[in-house]
């Protein structure tokens, strides 16, 4: 098993040596690689994905083709498409690899009988969505009244490391603010 995600488990979980092995002899790893496509609107999420190394986004396309980015899943982070996952519909999002990524993942079924087994997870689970709920609100709040500038202030902190291993268009696209209006934020934050 990657050693990042033992790490990871260890530090968050505090799992007893044979629910960790339990949990592990279900997941599959994957290299992957840049520009793959893990999930097309339309196709129903089978399942979770836990990233060991590299960076995956989640977004949404409108009907012009504009790509509107919802989430960066660098290192350590988890994705997935929840309604999708849970209801078995079709996905409105696309999830794909932005740089050369290794993942481990489950399917719907096996993380759902990890639930029955491993109560921790159940629990650390259930933590992760009440603070991707929170996380969520406090996204589409910042958006609704934020200036760029704060915007920008706000992405750097969350994802300190994603900045400088994407395209300006694509934080613009997170950020919901115009290339333009990113280029002149940067430009001020870097005079100050």
């Amino acid at each position: 098993m990657h050693a990042g995600f033992e790490a990871y488990l260890k530090e968050n979980m505090q799992l007893p040596d044979d629910e960790f092995r339990l949990m592990c002899s279900f997941a599959v790893e994957r290299k992957l690689q840049r520009k793959q496509v893990l999930l097309r609107e339309g196709e129903i999420c089978r399942f979770k994905i836990f990233v060991c190394k590299g960076l995956i986004r989640t977004y949404r396309t409108r009907e012009d083709g504009t790509e509107h980015i919802i989430q960066f899943s660098p290192e350590n982070f988890w994705v997935t498409e929840p309604d999708s996952l849970h209801n078995s519909t079709p996905s409105r999002y696309y999830i794909d690899v932005l740089e050369d990524s290794e993942i481990i993942f489950w399917t719907k079924s096996d993380f759902d009988f990890l639930y029955e087994q491993v109560p921790r997870l159940k629990y650390f689970t259930e933590r992760l969505i009440s603070r991707n709920v929170t996380l969520g609100r406090d996204r589409i709040f910042s958006t609704i009244s934020s200036t760029p500038e704060e915007k920008y202030d706000e992405f750097v902190q969350i994802y300190p490391t994603v900045f400088v291993r994407v395209p300006l268009h694509m934080i613009a696209s997170y950020l919901g603010i115009s290339l333009k209006t990113l280029t002149r934020v940067r430009h001020a934050q870097l005079k100050r």
